[in-house]
């Protein structure tokens, strides 16, 4: 029923779309990857913004129903509301009929298995496609990492121009591409590449390279590889788009960490938190713990949850996080659910470092929140079910004000944890 009733929602929002696209004269740009996507959407956005009127959408509108209503500006209804549905069709409807007052749309498309990105092709004409990573994602679903890249690749087939990174997605997937593609990110030759990234405390500084020239500067608040890349994203498409380098400069400044995505807030005794809790997968996770040990603190903790919807990928990848754990940098190793615990805390007890296991995240927030010491730095990542890791950042925050600050805060979603952890 549920099934049936998004295909119908889906087939009228798919032909709105079509009609305004066929009628107004705005570029599309569409981000899809195995991990990334919301933070890069949102940096290209900020950054565009200086220069274009650009219309996005902050949370996690990215399926065949939700997508469409980003065109429009429209929040999205309970399927099951026949009446709701009705009105947004005729306020999308009438907009149409107006003149369209956005020079650029852009839309994130996710995917929890395979086909899922080709039906956006109903309805969907991008003109710049940009593909984030090829990595592991809802194992359960997918074959082998080979099935995660003809998945996350098809989204070549919506577009008339891919931007891929080419540090996270191997250069044997691209072979086959049938349209023009180019390619960004920091380790590997690219055509627009951050090079000579100089990391501290508080943010890092790079220079960008345009197809191996040096082509500007930039600054940015930064502390972790993955938002480096974001901001390689935004000034890969923002080159893409004929900004020159001044606006790109502007528009660096511009892009903010946001909710759960290496956010840092103030923590009990003068700490220091650093909120990953959005979600977790392997390779963010790594690049999370590589980034702790960077920083100058007196005391660092780290607080790992579950990476959840790996599949058979689950027991190695957590296993490999737990080696990850550096006993000569960590003082603390707390992990939060059933594969952190079984696999992760293990692997991290036997390298030499203090583990503590929790099934719930309010356990480990009160316990963590005790062994804080003026000046710790504490790192929280981990995914959602079965984790929730930002109700232990609450419990370690110096200003209660702040949790308006942390991710999955709304009436609906905390019934979801009262469900979950009592």
């Amino acid at each position: 029923m549920k099934k049936a009733a998004k295909n119908f929602v889906a087939s009228i929002l798919g032909r709105q779309v079509r009609r305004l696209q066929a009628r107004a004269d705005f570029k599309v740009i569409a981000v899809a990857g195995s991990v990334g996507k919301t933070s890069t959407k949102l940096a290209i956005a900020s950054l565009l913004s200086q220069k274009y009127n650009v219309r996005v959408q902050a949370g996690n509108y990215n399926d065949l129903v939700s997508v469409p209503l980003i065109f429009f500006g429209e929040k999205l209804p309970n399927i099951y509301n026949p009446l709701a549905w009705l009105k947004v069709f005729r306020r999308i409807s009438r907009q149409i009929k107006k003149p369209y007052p956005h020079q650029i749309v852009i839309v994130e498309l996710g995917t929890d298995g395979p086909g899922q990105i080709g039906q956006f092709k109903k309805y969907l004409q991008v003109d710049i496609g940009v593909l984030t990573a090829i990595a592991p994602e809802h194992m359960e679903f997918f074959s082998d990492l080979q099935a995660v890249a003809k998945e996350e690749l098809s989204l070549a087939d919506l577009s008339c121009k891919l931007l891929v990174n080419s540090d996270l997605v191997a250069t044997d997937y691209l072979l086959d591409l049938k349209i023009p593609f180019s390619t960004y990110g920091t380790q590997q030759l690219a055509n627009t590449r951050l090079g000579n990234i100089v990391f501290n405390d508080q943010n890092c500084d790079f220079d960008v390279e345009k197809n191996g020239q040096i082509f500007m500067h930039g600054a940015h608040e930064s502390i972790l590889e993955p938002q480096i890349y974001s901001v390689a994203a935004a000034i890969a498409v923002a080159i893409e788009m004929g900004m020159n380098a001044d606006e790109i400069e502007r528009g660096i400044r511009s892009i903010k960490p946001i909710s759960g995505r290496m956010q840092r807030l103030e923590g009990t005794n003068n700490s220091t938190i650093i909120d990953d809790t959005y979600n977790a997968s392997p390779q963010a996770a790594k690049s999370a713990l590589n980034m702790l040990y960077r920083i100058k603190a007196p005391q660092k903790i780290a607080i790992l949850g579950n990476m959840n919807e790996l599949g058979g990928y689950s027991q190695s990848a957590h296993r490999e996080l737990g080696e990850l754990c550096d006993p000569r940098e960590l003082d603390l190793v707390a992990t939060i659910g059933p594969d952190a615990n079984k696999f992760l805390a293990v692997a991290a007890e036997a390298k030499g470092c203090k583990v503590k296991t929790f099934t719930s995240p309010q356990a480990a927030g009160e316990f963590v929140r005790a062994q804080v010491k003026p000046g710790a730095v504490i790192l929280v990542k981990g995914s959602q079910n079965k984790v929730f890791a930002e109700e232990a950042v609450k419990l370690l925050l110096a200003n209660q004000a702040d949790t308006t600050k942390l991710v999955r805060q709304s009436t609906e979603w905390l019934k979801i944890k009262e469900r979950a952890f009592g």
